[in-house]
C-alpha cells in the first residue's frame, strides 16, 4: 500500500505535482546539475512574467533535489523586508535552529548563526550538507542583487546549487562576474501539446481545448483560471463574457503603474504590432514618450524586436481585451492616434519600410469585422516579400500548375517572360519560398497578352464601359497570388499580398483602376466590400473550366487619402484632413473637363451656380490644401490658372482677356473689349485661346 500523506502540505504537493506538465528541457538541465560531480553552472537564473510557472517549476526542482539527497533552503522575496540582515535571518528561520547572534562584518549589523547545515562564523558561511538554495520572487529584493552576487553567494561551498526566479531579466553583471557559472533561462508559455496535457489533467473536454489554447497561448496561470471557470459553467469559455479572468491575469502582468501616461503607453504597446519610440510619441507627445518607452522596456512581459517593443501574446490579449471591455471610446481614440502615426511613418518610408508599416496598419485594425477573419494575425513577422530572381520562376509555374492547372501555368509563364517586374515572392527567414503574387500593369498589355490571358480583355472592356483611361493613367491587376501549400487560404502570404498591393496603390498617383482576381470570390466578398473594393462580375473570366471572380476600385473616384479615411477612421471625426476631402471624386474626360472649366469661369462670381459645377468633385479640387469652402477653393484654382498666363509675355494678352471677362468682369464682353482697347473679334480670339490655356493648365494638375 502506498504511503498516505502525513499532512495537508503533502496532499497539496501531490496535487501540484499531478498537474505539472512540460518544462522537459528545464528539468533535464537541472537534473544534470544535480547529478554531476562538478556541475557546469552554479546559479540557474529563471525569469518570466507573472503566472508563467516559475514557482511551479521551482517546486519540481525542490522535489528532484530531495529525491537526490540534497538539502533544500527556500527563500521567497515576498516575505522579506529587503536588507542583508533580514535575508540572513530568513536563512536561519528556514532551518529552525536555536540561534545566537554575532557581528556580520559585511553589513556591520547583527545576523544569525544557524545549525550544522548553515553556519556564519569567522565572517564566512559554511554549509556542511549538499544544498540547493532557492530564491523565489526575486523582483521584490533586487536591491540586494549586488550584495548577493558579490558577497553572500560566493561564500557558499562549491557543491551548492543556487536557483533564482524572478520577473526581470538578470543584470548583465551576472554574466560578467560569474561567466559560465551562471545559466539564464527565459521561461515562456507552454507549447500546445503541453497545454493540452494540462487540460487533460484538469478533465476539460477535448472539444474545448482549441478554444482555451487560443485564448491562453499556453500561459500556465491562464490555463488554470480558465479550467476553474469551465468547471463552473456549461457553455464554452469566452473571455469577453468572463472579465474576472482577464482582470486576474492583468493583475499578474501589471502591478504598480507610475501614472496614466504609462498605462496608455502599455495599452498602445498591446494594440500596435510593434511600438517604436517615434510611434509612441504619436500617442503621448514628444516630451513624454522617451521616459515611458524606457519604462516599457523594463517590464518582464515586454520584448524587443527589430521594429520596436511588443508584449508576450497573452499579455497583449489581456491588456487589449481589458481596455476594449472597460473603455471602448479610449480604445478607439488610441487606435486613431496609432493609425495617424503609422500613416505619417508610411509616407516617409522606403519600399520595404512601407511593406512593414502596411502590416502594422492592418494589425491596429484587426478587430474590424471585415479584416479579422481574413488575415493571419499571429504571423505578421514570419515572412517578407521581395522581387523574384530567375531561380524563382520555375517554382512559381509549379505552384500555379498545382493549384490552378496546366492552362493557368502557361499563362503565368507568359507573364513571367513579359512582366517579370510584376512578380514578388514571399520568403521565410530561412529564405524558403512560401508563395508569390503578381501585380500586372494592364495599361502596358499587348494584343499577345490579350490572346494568352482572358483576364486582359475582360478588365479592359470593363474599364472602357465604366471609366476609360485618360492620358498617362494606369491599370494594375493582382492577377495571381497564392500560398505554396494552401493556395488562397488565410496564411502569411495574404498578409504580404495585401501590404504590398496597398503600398503600390497609394504611391502611384497615375493609377486609375486596380483589379483583384480571386478563385473563391464569395469567401472574400465581406473583406473587399469592407475595404471599398466592390465586386465587378462584368470583369469575371474563365480559364478552362475554372471561373475567377474580380473586385475593382477606381482611384480617381476615391483617391488614396479618402480611401484610407473611409476604411479606418470613417466612424470618427477626421483629425488630419477635413471631411470635404473624403467626398468621392468625379472622373471626367478631357473634353468634359474643359467644358466644366469654361462654365466655372462664366459662373466665377456666382457661388449659387458654381455649387453645381462638376469640377467641385474633380481630383484637382479635392486635393487642394484648403477645403473648408470647396467653392472658394475652385475660385482660387481658376484665379491661379488665369494668373499663370501672365508669366509668359506671349500669353499675357490671354490673361487680360480672361481677367476682365470673368475675374474682375466688365458689364459686357463689348465693354471688356473696349477696356482692353481691342477690336471685338481680336478680343474674342484672345478669350477663346485663354480658355484653352486655362483648361489645359488645370487638366495637367488633374491627371498628374
Amino acid at each position: 500500500m502506498a504511503n498516505k500523506p502525513s499532512s495537508i502540505a503533502d496532499r497539496l504537493a501531490a496535487v501540484r505535482h499531478g498537474r505539472f506538465v512540460g518544462r522537459r528541457s528545464e528539468l533535464e538541465l537541472f537534473h544534470l546539475a544535480l547529478t554531476a560531480d562538478e556541475p557546469a553552472f552554479l546559479v540557474l537564473h529563471i525569469y518570466g512574467p507573472g503566472g508563467v510557472g516559475k514557482t511551479a517549476l521551482l517546486r519540481q526542482f525542490e522535489r528532484m533535489a530531495v529525491e537526490n539527497g540534497r538539502s533544500v533552503i527556500r527563500i521567497d522575496g515576498r516575505h522579506l523586508d529587503p536588507s542583508p540582515t533580514n535575508f540572513l535571518l530568513a536563512l536561519g528561520s528556514v532551518i529552525s535552529y536555536q540561534s545566537s547572534v554575532i557581528s556580520d562584518p559585511i553589513t556591520d549589523q547583527r545576523s544569525l548563526i544557524t545549525d550544522h547545515r548553515l553556519l556564519i562564523t569567522d565572517h564566512r558561511i559554511v554549509i556542511t550538507d549538499p544544498t540547493v538554495l532557492f530564491i523565489d520572487t526575486y523582483e521584490t529584493i533586487t536591491v540586494l542583487d549586488n550584495w548577493l552576487r558579490e558577497t553572500l553567494l560566493p561564500q557558499l561551498p562549491a557543491q551548492t546549487l543556487i536557483v533564482i526566479a524572478g520577473r526581470q531579466k538578470p543584470a548583465p553583471a551576472w554574466h560578467s562576474d560569474w561567466g559560465d557559472l551562471v545559466r539564464i533561462i527565459s521561461l515562456r508559455n507552454l507549447p500546445p501539446e503541453d497545454g493540452r496535457s494540462y487540460l487533460v489533467t484538469r478533465n476539460i473536454p477535448p472539444d474545448q481545448h482549441d478554444n482555451v489554447l487560443n485564448f491562453t497561448h499556453g500561459h500556465p496561470l491562464a490555463l488554470s483560471l480558465v479550467a476553474d471557470v469551465l468547471h463552473q459553467i456549461e457553455t464554452p469559455f469566452a473571455p469577453q463574457t468572463d472579465p474576472d479572468v482577464v482582470r486576474t491575469l492583468l493583475d499578474r502582468f501589471i502591478h504598480d503603474i507610475p501614472e496614466a501616461g504609462h498605462r496608455l503607453a502599455l495599452e498602445a504597446c498591446a494594440v500596435a504590432w510593434s511600438l517604436s519610440e517615434s510611434l509612441l510619441a504619436a500617442v503621448l507627445g514628444d516630451e513624454a514618450a522617451p521616459e515611458a518607452f524606457q519604462w516599457l522596456r523594463q517590464l518582464s512581459f515586454i520584448e524587443q524586436g527589430p521594429y520596436g517593443l511588443f508584449p508576450h501574446d497573452l499579455a497583449r490579449d489581456v491588456i487589449e481585451a481589458d481596455l476594449h471591455w472597460r473603455n471602448p471610446q479610449t480604445y478607439r481614440h488610441l487606435q486613431k492616434k496609432l493609425l495617424l502615426g503609422l500613416y505619417a511613418q508610411f509616407k516617409r518610408s522606403n519600399s520595404f519600410g512601407q511593406q512593414r508599416t502596411r502590416l502594422d496598419l492592418l494589425y491596429v485594425n484587426r478587430r474590424k469585422p471585415f479584416l479579422a477573419p481574413f488575415f493571419d494575425w499571429e504571423a505578421m513577422d514570419r515572412a517578407y516579400a521581395e522581387p523574384i530572381t530567375a531561380a524563382d520562376a520555375p517554382l512559381i509555374v509549379d505552384m500555379v500548375r498545382q493549384h490552378e492547372g496546366e492552362a493557368s501555368a502557361g499563362i503565368v509563364a507568359h507573364w513571367l517572360r513579359c512582366q517579370p517586374e510584376a512578380f514578388q515572392v514571399c520568403r521565410t527567414g530561412s529564405n524558403e519560398v512560401i508563395g508569390f503574387m503578381a501585380l500586372l500593369a494592364l495599361h502596358q498589355s499587348t494584343p499577345e497578352d490579350d490572346a494568352v490571358d482572358p483576364a486582359v480583355s475582360a478588365m479592359l472592356t470593363f474599364v472602357e464601359q465604366h471609366g476609360p483611361l485618360r492620358p498617362g493613367e494606369e491599370i494594375v491587376c493582382l492577377r495571381f497570388w497564392m500560398d505554396r501549400e494552401k493556395y488562397q487560404a488565410v496564411t502569411p502570404v495574404i498578409n504580404l499580398t495585401a501590404a504590398n498591393n496597398v503600398s503600390y496603390w497609394l504611391t502611384h498617383p497615375k493609377l486609375a483602376w486596380n483589379f483583384i482576381v480571386m478563385a473563391d470570390p464569395d469567401f472574400w466578398l465581406p473583406h473587399f466590400t469592407g475595404i471599398r473594393m466592390p465586386r465587378v462580375p462584368e470583369a469575371d473570366f474563365m480559364v478552362g473550366e475554372q471561373a475567377y471572380g474580380v473586385f475593382a476600385h477606381d482611384w480617381r473616384v476615391e483617391p488614396g487619402d479618402a480611401w484610407q479615411f473611409n476604411i479606418h477612421l470613417a466612424d470618427e471625426k477626421p483629425l488630419a484632413k477635413p471631411v470635404a476631402q473624403m467626398t468621392p471624386s468625379l472622373v471626367l474626360s478631357q473634353s468634359e473637363f474643359a467644358e466644366a472649366v469654361r462654365q466655372a469661369l462664366r459662373d466665377f462670381s456666382r457661388p449659387d451656380l458654381l455649387v453645381n459645377n462638376p469640377l467641385l468633385r474633380s481630383k484637382v479640387v479635392l486635393e487642394a490644401a484648403d477645403l473648408a469652402d470647396p467653392i472658394a477653393t475652385l475660385q482660387s484654382l481658376l484665379q491661379q490658372a488665369v494668373l499663370s498666363l501672365k508669366a509668359n509675355p506671349k500669353d499675357a494678352k490671354f490673361h487680360r482677356a480672361l481677367w476682365h471677362t470673368y475675374i474682375e468682369p466688365a458689364p459686357t464682353q463689348e465693354r471688356a473689349a473696349e477696356r482692353l482697347d481691342l477690336p471685338f473679334n481680336t478680343y474674342r480670339y484672345h478669350l477663346s485661346n485663354g480658355l484653352d490655356r486655362v483648361a489645359a493648365w488645370l487638366w495637367q494638375k488633374e491627371v498628374q
